[in-house]
């Protein structure tokens, strides 16, 4: 074998493993703030509700105008018999007509319409804060769920430097005459355990990088940095803000379109009416004519015309007060069941931190001094070791699932107050 070769082989491999080591410290870095920033910037479901404000904005401007005026051109009184039939300048009645008619409104219609369009404006401004909470709550939740996917793989590296540790310990522990050669085994079954562990964490990264991609684009790829959100809990106040809630805020326009259009049915009782301006052209010998006519609606059935699209815009607006009602109390039951598992959520971690994770952390010590000490098995540190990664692992999704609840919290009930 030439040795420059071997060399310069080894020298390529250590650098591309170098590289594959620097590469994720060099990737940058993704706070919750610009997270939530990008997801503002960049969602396609608010620039949707943008172009729906911009709409509505656009057809209210001409809502209260008059309909456009009509031109009239015709031909009144054409022979088609006698001795002057198909001519146009023989008999005195035979007029060329040219005119404009106008259709006028009734005053209460054409006001019922501007306030239908203003509703429909305030509407969609409302169901854009709407999807705004929904968009920036989506990308908290997302960003937890990867930082929290990151937790992991940061402790996993130190659960593999630790079992490589307890391979150390048990080899010397073989060469001193302590240990049975089958202990060599076991340091290796937990790493390959480790190793279904860190597939599993592969998998969920991706998975948690998706679910932020959908919100901020490309910039997903890049590392969470920071920490949990911990955003203040008031329950008092959070009660005190569910009617503010954008969901059921969002009910006041829709009520008032709803009652708009009510009025609007309503203003069909009263009669329309129109005018009319024409200019008779007569053969040379004849002279010319200017006719002006009025019309009005008649509404003279309203029984089986106007009456039932009164009450279809009356039950409209009662399904609409009856949604709401319906929508505020899901929301109070959802408020008060997430207060409650904040609670539960926050004590766990508590829990963890105080007790179970310490306790499980001198479990290890002392199991793995009595094995060193000749008095124990390695089975019975290999079962500390387990309760311990599970502790810790059980540590990070509390954290999570506490910080996923308290962002529902906020950005429902927390941020409307602000």
């Amino acid at each position: 074998m030439n040795p420059k070769c071997y060399c310069t082989g080894w020298s390529l491999v250590a650098g591309l493993a170098a590289g594959v080591l620097v590469w994720p410290s060099l990737a940058g870095a993704l706070t919750l703030d610009e997270a939530l920033r990008l997801a503002e910037n960049n969602a396609p479901s608010l620039s949707a509700q943008d172009a729906k404000i911009q709409a509505a904005s656009s057809a209210a401007i001409p809502a209260g105008e008059l309909p456009d005026p009509k031109l009239l051109l015709g031909v009144q009184n054409y022979p088609i018999g006698g001795p002057d039939r198909w001519r146009l300048d023989q008999d005195f009645m035979t007029m060329q007509m040219v005119g404009i008619r106008q259709e006028m409104p009734n005053s209460d219609k054409r006001k019922a319409r501007v306030e239908v369009a203003a509703g429909a404006v305030e509407r969609a401004t409302a169901e854009r804060r709407v999807e705004l909470l929904n968009v920036r709550q989506a990308t908290a939740l997302a960003w937890i769920g990867s930082y929290s996917v990151e937790r992991k793989t940061v402790l996993l590296q130190d659960f593999y430097k630790e079992n490589r540790l307890l391979g150390d310990t048990v080899r010397a522990q073989i060469a001193g005459g302590r240990g049975l050669p089958a202990d060599a085994v076991t340091p290796r079954q937990e790493a390959a355990q480790l190793a279904e562990r860190e597939d599993e964490l592969i998998s969920q990264r991706t998975q948690a990088r998706a679910a932020l991609k959908r919100w901020i684009g490309a910039a997903a790829n890049d590392r969470p940095e920071g920490r949990l959100p911990e955003w203040p809990v008031d329950s008092a106040g959070y009660s005190h803000q569910l009617q503010h809630h954008p969901e059921l805020a969002a009910f006041a326009p829709m009520a008032r379109e709803a009652q708009a259009r009510v009025h609007e049915a309503e203003a069909d009782k009263q009669s329309d009416w129109s005018w009319e301006l024409d200019y008779q052209r007569r053969g040379r010998e004849f002279g010319d004519m200017v006719s002006v006519q009025f019309s009005w609606d008649l509404p003279l059935f309203p029984g089986s015309r106007q009456n039932p699209k009164i009450a279809a815009r009356q039950a409209e607006l009662s399904q609409l007060e009856a949604e709401r009602e319906a929508l505020s109390r899901e929301h109070a039951q959802q408020l008060e069941a997430q207060l409650a598992d904040y609670q539960r959520l926050d004590r766990a971690v508590r829990r963890n931190q105080q007790s179970l994770v310490p306790l499980a952390r001198e479990k290890v010590d002392l199991s793995l001094a009595s094995y060193r000490a000749g008095k124990g098995d390695l089975a019975a540190v290999v079962a500390a070791r387990r309760e311990l990664i599970e502790a810790r692992l059980k540590q990070i999704d509390v954290e999570e699932q506490r910080a996923l609840t308290n962002a529902r919290l906020y950005f429902a009930y927390g941020e409307t107050a602000q």
